[in-house]
């Protein structure tokens, strides 16, 4: 029973970790997408000084990744009534972090068709066509996919 605990233990910690270098790739920090990946895993809302302890993290930088999770709307802070400490909970929040890298994306489409005006060549001209295309495509699909999620959300 206590090896099976352990490869739980190990699976939790990569998955922990796999998140962490996942929201990395979205402009949050390291920790904060490890205390992401804490939460996510638990059933209950966590105190600072738990996701602290179970990450390794000092109170302070738990506390700052919270802030930034809370922020981008992928957690949740629920005050304990007659105490300064707070409860913490995973929320979905994708959808922020989706329509922040589409907004990205946009901005990137936009300089994308400047360049392909400034272009005194077909060939150059094609290449930027076809990648403003995919990004064009990859906006729209990510759009189309977030209108779905929200209409399952209201069923």
């Amino acid at each position: 029973m206590a090896e099976h605990e352990e490869l739980e233990h190990d699976a939790q910690a990569e998955f922990v970790e796999a998140v962490g270098d996942a929201l990395a790739g979205w402009r949050l920090s390291r920790a904060t997408g490890r205390v992401y990946g804490f939460l996510l895993l638990r059933a209950e809302p966590s105190t600072l000084d738990a996701i602290g302890n179970g990450l390794g993290l000092s109170t302070g930088g738990a506390s700052t990744a919270v802030r930034e999770l809370v922020s981008w709307g992928l957690a949740r802070t629920i005050p304990q009534p007659g105490s300064r400490r707070i409860r913490v909970e995973a929320v979905g929040g994708f959808e922020q972090l989706l329509a922040a890298s589409h907004e990205r994306s946009r901005t990137f489409i936009r300089t994308l068709r400047t360049g392909a005006m400034l272009t005194d060549d077909e060939r150059a001209h094609e290449r930027l066509r076809a990648v403003t295309e995919l990004f064009e495509g990859y906006v729209d699909a990510g759009d189309e996919m977030l209108r779905r999620h929200r209409g399952l959300d209201r069923d």
